[in-house]
């Protein structure tokens, strides 16, 4: 079965990856069907294969697996115009839209307003965001050897370019570094994550956190290409030179969001990448009439991973994001 995507005539339908059935020396566009919505229509997630010449392992990467979080899309599709086949070892798998649900409604969260990132790897009954993880999980993730998973802030927040990974597993620390990012944080997979759910299986697994959601940003953009490029490197599926660094990475060891107690008009002063010292302040709060309310300071020495720049603040509403410098 094959169906129409617009400048493409027609693209094949498959509902399970068989990688070895592949033809080698070609890159391969398919769209597989997941689940069925309630006009009994089918919901396709896009799928990008380039299988080399050479055997040699499968690094797969997926983005949007928050609907809103788009700058790992074109990182996906750059990079497989990019991939040259007679020189690839290996399998490369890529995801450009994993929530497609989310994505078409331009949100972070599926169609129960549950976020899949949160449930991995689903369940195979049940509802259906539960059952759309699974399948996902099942029948592409769990094919991978090694996995980036690419993110961007949520909504109303931004990031700077950063890395999140198990710094104690050498293979992940490897792969965190190749991306040349601002700060890697150790951050042991989590339960209920594609990271943490790839992991449990065995697949090496990594969250590059490219920058801010809702829009592109080429400086982002081409960053974790480069990342990418120079993780087919080390892993042997390509023969090129990895681009260093301008710039050493600041490893943390731990973070801390740090959250309001009050409401009003937000306002966070430093800016993402940039060190804070205990007691620096670090926002500040005015009510609707415009008298500072609340001041919030540092609670120790770090580096602001990320922020909230929506100043709309209810109690309890996250403010920023800092990383405490160290090795785990």
């Amino acid at each position: 079965m094959k169906a129409p995507i617009y400048g493409v005539k027609n693209v094949p339908v498959i509902d399970r990856l068989e990688l070895d059935k592949l033809e080698a020396g070609k890159k391969h566009r398919f769209l597989m069907h997941i689940v069925t919505d309630g006009m009994s229509m089918p919901i396709y997630v896009p799928l990008l294969v380039a299988k080399g010449l050479k055997p040699g392992p499968v690094l797969g990467i997926t983005a949007a697996v928050h609907g809103n979080e788009l700058n790992g899309i074109p990182v996906i599709q750059r990079l497989f115009k990019e991939l040259s086949l007679d020189k690839l070892c290996g399998i490369v798998v890529g995801v450009p839209v994993a929530n497609v649900p989310a994505y078409l409604r331009r949100t972070r969260r599926f169609l129960d307003g549950v976020d899949i990132n949160h449930i991995m790897p689903g369940a195979p009954n049940g509802n259906v965001s539960g059952v759309y993880a699974f399948r996902l999980f099942d029948r592409i993730v769990r094919h991978f050897n090694y996995l980036v998973d690419l993110h961007t802030a949520s909504f109303g927040r931004v990031n700077s370019y950063y890395i999140r990974a198990d710094l104690r597993h050498e293979i992940t620390r490897q792969m965190a570094l190749l991306q040349n990012p601002q700060i890697i944080l150790h951050n042991p997979p989590s339960d209920g994550t594609l990271r943490g759910a790839a992991n449990e299986m065995g697949i090496h697994s990594i969250t590059l956190e490219v920058g801010n959601p809702h829009t592109f940003q080429r400086g982002m953009i081409r960053e974790g290409l480069t990342g990418l490029h120079n993780m087919l490197h080390y892993l042997e599926m390509v023969h090129t030179v990895i681009e260093e660094p301008d710039h050493q990475p600041v490893i943390c060891k731990s973070s801390e969001w740090i959250y309001t107690d009050d409401g009003g008009l937000l306002t966070v002063l430093p800016q993402v990448n940039t060190m804070v010292r205990k007691g620096e302040v670090i926002g500040r709060i005015h009510n609707v009439f415009g008298d500072v309310v609340r001041e919030y300071t540092a609670p120790s020495d770090g580096i602001v991973i990320g922020k909230e720049v929506n100043p709309v603040n209810q109690t309890g509403g996250r403010m920023i994001h800092i990383g405490f410098p160290g090795e785990p």
